[in-house]
């Protein structure tokens, strides 16, 4: 089996791009994630996943003073306008938000994650993140490493239906892989329509019913970026890099993403467990207090944005108990062998 979730590549900084006032894209749940983060003036927060800036801007705007980390090479402009309207209280890094406390020297009050694809992603054909346009068969973050094309065209058939239904919980993935070894073994299969036209043919498509590439392009996309391996890394990054009482705001777009992220809030679930059969047990520190119900888009949101439907908030304050190392265990992460959980 490959090992999917060790590609992470650092970002490079570019200043090619649009300008931040023509950005279109609306960052989800702002004001829940303004809300569960305030008050925000003069506390020290992370943007882990800066995209086009919009969380930045909105933190910038009620008084915070902002890192914001990205490992898309394309977003320096974004950032770049940032710095030069904010230049004592905002600071671009680029690289991974899994090692945020690596790059961050001090304690932090707030950090704000936005797990996924952004719209300025999705919306750049050349990109290969969506299903609805052509363009290379590519999806990767960072514009560098494995790319989806290359999991497609060099994974067996075995290793391809695992994987697109363990990351994408596509039930018919074993069709999808047939499907694609088939069509492959003739010419290799390099752009997004391609693929998505083939699973289409291969399952059919019912009036109604979302795409039937959905789950397959989800898939490819967290394998090629490491999604979960980021995820499960930037939250024990979080717990190690907050001061007592920060917050942690993650804002996560499936099941699999918010499932990780409930069970990371849940101290006592996740990390090493001992034994039931053991005469004594040792009661677990709660790491994290305050944990907020989870927030969804509310209808106006829906209605300016739809992209929003699936969005889901979850945000808790840090105890003074000690960080645990990172581990996929109790996390429920999906092919979590892989990964390193026990």
């Amino acid at each position: 089996m490959p090992e999917w979730s060790s590609v992470t590549i650092m970002g490079q900084k570019n200043q090619a791009g649009p300008s931040l006032s023509d950005r279109p894209h609306e960052p989800v749940l702002l004001a829940e994630v303004l809300d569960a983060l305030a008050p925000l003036a003069g506390k020290r927060v992370v943007d882990g996943t800066f995209g086009a800036g919009g969380y930045s801007r909105a933190l910038l705007q009620a008084g915070a003073v902002v890192t914001a980390i990205d490992r898309d090479p394309n977003v320096g402009a974004f950032a770049a306008q940032l710095e030069e309207e904010f230049p004592d209280r905002f600071n671009f890094i680029s690289g991974t938000f899994s090692q945020l406390d690596m790059l961050i020297d001090d304690e932090i009050d707030a950090i704000v994650l936005d797990i996924g694809v952004s719209s300025m992603q999705l919306d750049e054909a050349e990109r290969g993140f969506s299903f609805m346009r052509d363009g290379p068969l590519d999806m990767r973050m960072s514009g560098a490493g494995t790319s989806a094309a290359d999991l497609v065209n060099d994974l067996d058939e075995k290793q391809l239906a695992e994987l697109l239904f363990a990351f994408g919980e596509e039930r018919k993935s074993r069709r999808i892989a047939a499907a694609i070894v088939g069509v492959r073994g003739e010419k290799p299969i390099v752009t997004t329509l391609e693929l998505a036209q083939l699973i289409e043919k291969t399952i059919g498509r019912k009036p109604g019913e979302m795409h039937p590439a959905t789950r397959s392009f989800q898939a490819l996309r967290i394998a090629v970026n490491a999604e979960f391996d980021e995820l499960v890394g930037g939250l024990f990054a979080a717990e190690r890099k907050l001061a007592e009482n920060g917050i942690l705001a993650v804002v996560t777009f499936h099941s699999l993403e918010d499932r990780i992220v409930k069970r990371f809030f849940a101290s006592g679930k996740a990390g090493a467990t001992q034994s039931r059969h053991m005469p004594q047990q040792i009661e677990t520190p709660s790491l994290w207090k305050n944990i907020a119900k989870p927030a969804k888009a509310t209808a106006a949101e829906l209605e300016r944005n739809p992209r929003a439907r699936s969005a889901t908030l979850r945000s808790a304050r840090r105890t003074n108990a000690p960080a645990r190392p990172t581990s996929a265990q109790g996390l429920g992460v999906p092919l979590s062998k892989l990964m390193g959980a026990a």
